[in-house]
């Protein structure tokens, strides 16, 4: 699985979600005095795992680097509902134009982490581990995994760009699974080559042909135990296709390498989050 470096994108992250919002200025911010100042509370209204500060933090010091966080929960912590996450001090202006790019960083990755933990604790002391995919939200893949690693979870291949993995379509013009496997060792020998497959056939002719890691797509419970037992250890076996939370302990029991899904990163619902202002 890759090593990342989950923060590469973070300044353009911040860049984008700032000229989104404020643009050529905060009208309603512009109202307020220049020398107002003010505090601010987060509160987290329900119980999540916290991950974002980095891109938090970094709208703020984007905005003005004089304004104070103090954070009282670490990247990666479970907290209860009503819990105080960071308490800011500064410009009020400041405050009120990155409070929601700021926010809307920390309760999708908080969202993304959370979801990502629920799912690990159903493969809590299994052999089996979580995978997350390539169904992110555009422009936040890094974050995202970065998210899923928070929440327990495994990267698997960032992109395009780093694994090979051969679907239907693929095989589908390389002139079968033995000749695309064949195809991709041959030209990027240092590189790991994953199979889609959609029967017990399939995986066959994946082991036959050398492939690292064989993912079994929407194979049924019993297909799964069959194809355990026909790869016995020689690759990796994935397991992927509309994986619910409540089947994870059952198919952990098969003893395959990994399950992916792509709700921890698509199907999310974003923490609710409070900022509250004093002003001075």
């Amino acid at each position: 699985m890759p090593t990342l470096d989950y923060f590469k994108d973070l300044e353009k992250n911040v860049q984008a979600a700032l000229e989104e919002d404020i643009g050529s200025g905060d009208l309603s911010a512009s109202l307020i005095a220049d020398n107002q100042q003010a505090k601010a509370r987060i509160i987290t209204k329900e119980d999540a795992v916290i991950c974002g500060r980095p891109w938090f933090d970094a709208v703020f010091n984007h905005l003005d680097s004089a304004i104070e966080i103090t954070w009282h929960c670490n990247e990666g912590d479970q907290v209860k509902a009503g819990s105080l996450l960071c308490e800011l001090n500064g410009n009020a202006k400041t405050l009120l134009s990155g409070e929601r790019s700021a926010l809307n960083f920390l309760q999708t990755l908080s969202a993304t982490a959370t979801e990502t933990a629920s799912y690990v604790t159903q493969l809590k002391n299994s052999h089996t581990q979580l995978l997350d995919t390539r169904k992110t939200l555009p422009g936040l893949r890094l974050a995202q995994k970065y998210a899923v690693h928070c929440g327990g979870g495994k990267n698997h291949r960032i992109g395009l760009y780093d694994a090979i993995l051969l679907k239907e379509n693929h095989i589908m013009a390389a002139g079968g699974i033995h000749n695309a496997v064949t195809s991709a060792k041959q030209h990027y020998p240092e590189i790991m080559v994953e199979v889609e497959t959609e029967t017990l056939d399939e995986v066959n002719q994946a082991l036959s042909a050398g492939a690292d890691i064989i993912m079994l797509d929407n194979f049924n419970l019993e297909m799964i135990h069959e194809a355990v037992a026909l790869n016995n250890k020689l690759a990796k076996l994935e397991v992927s296709g509309n994986v619910e939370l409540d089947q994870l302990a059952i198919l952990a029991v098969t003893q395959v390498d990994y399950i992916s899904t792509g709700a921890i990163t698509k199907h999310i619902r974003a923490i609710d989050l409070s900022m509250r202002f004093e002003f001075a």
